[in-house]
């Protein structure tokens, strides 16, 4: 028996033949964030949020303070709704990079200067003065082209320099022995924002575990942000072509924040913001790995009353999610391959949090 709070997804893979049978996904169990808060004010919780998703911590904190001001009515400036969108964009480029040395590249950041500087000065991505102050852009910007110069990545294009480690990584996956099988896609955007923040506030306490929209679970994060803007026809999905959509979204990044980060050329959605009435609020914020939704109710005395999230990961691998739908029915050629081919096709998801994998072989289809 799993106990009650588990930061770990679990996932085993049943095989018939060389052919994906059956995915079974054992999801993280979440901190009940919003129990062990309730009654507190809304300071305490924001003070902790890094300290519980250090991955995400800007995300959260943008995420929480914007749904706190919509509950409270309060009007945003200009300046800091700015702030805001450049430091959930600034974290969301330090992420995506901080994955491609980890889980592609397998480096040790220690003996690279300009990639250790980008991912380990926390003063350059919060900002000296906090959320209100923003992240120092100009020294982003100059600290992003330098991880992108060692990593080999062209910042104009994201053209891989050829015989780079990420450039043989991308070939490795391209040859990755898994084929997938074709399935209808779904991805998660805006425009399922109110009904996602609905069901967050509804009374059923499963909906931030294992989430649905009437029995639709899309796919959040850079592929499928790739192919909503890109309104892409659904092509292959594997390892590589998560991995092409993360450089992408990397260079795009970096070209806004060389541009000048204006709010009004940010890509839609990025951070948005509902009030729902008196005392209750909730935001959505576009993050490393995808959407992140937060909702909040306030009391009388304007202390949390009731606080629910809902992250990225619990769509990405919930049990009938894009993970699953992507590994049923594909077909492992090689099998002294086949462990590498199914952990390729689940780190390219990103998990948040740690997984185990396991292959075993049915007797039956």
């Amino acid at each position: 028996m799993r106990p009650a709070v588990c930061n770990r997804i679990d996932i085993t893979v049943s095989l018939v033949g060389d052919t994906v049978a059956a995915v079974g996904i054992l999801p993280r169990v979440k901190l009940p964030v919003g129990r062990l808060f309730a009654g507190k004010p809304a300071v305490s919780l924001l003070n902790v949020l890094p300290r519980l998703f250090p991955l995400c911590a800007a995300a959260h904190q943008v995420a929480f303070l914007s749904a706190i001001e919509a509950a409270r009515g309060q009007e945003v400036s200009t300046m800091t709704r700015a702030h805001c969108t450049t430091q959930v964009v600034v974290e969301r480029l330090t992420e995506l990079i901080r994955g491609l040395i980890i889980e592609h590249l397998a480096l040790d950041i220690s003996g690279s200067a300009a990639i250790r500087a980008l991912i380990k000065d926390n003063s350059v991505l919060v900002g000296r003065e906090g959320y209100q102050s923003g992240p120092d852009r100009c020294a982003v910007t100059a600290r992003v082209a330098a991880a992108l110069a060692e990593l080999r990545i062209s910042d104009d294009d994201g053209t891989l320099m050829p015989g780079s480690a990420l450039a043989l990584r991308m070939a490795a996956l391209d040859g990755v022995v898994l084929e997938p099988k074709l399935t209808q896609q779904s991805f998660l955007s805006a425009a399922d924002d109110c009904e996602i923040i609905e069901r967050l506030l509804g009374r059923n306490a499963r909906s931030g575990n294992c989430p649905d929209l009437e029995g639709r679970i899309p796919e959040t994060g850079p592929w499928a942000r790739q192919m909503l803007r890109d309104r892409l026809s659904l092509g292959r999905s594997g390892p590589a072509e998560r991995l092409k959509a993360r450089i992408a979204e990397i260079v795009q990044l970096h070209t806004w924040l060389k541009a000048g980060a204006h709010p009004e050329t940010a890509e839609e959605g990025i951070v948005k913001s509902y009030s729902l009435g008196r005392g209750c609020g909730a935001a959505a914020v576009e993050c490393a790995r995808g959407r992140l939704y937060h909702a909040v109710e306030l009391d009388r005395y304007g202390q949390i009353a009731r606080f629910e999230y809902l992250a990225p990961t619990e769509w990405n691998f919930h049990k009938r999610g894009p993970l699953a739908r992507s590994l049923q029915g594909a077909v492992l050629r090689a099998r002294q391959h086949q462990e590498g081919a199914v952990r390729a096709m689940i780190a390219s998801f990103d998990p948040c949090v740690a997984f185990t994998q396991k292959i075993v072989e049915s007797g039956h289809a």
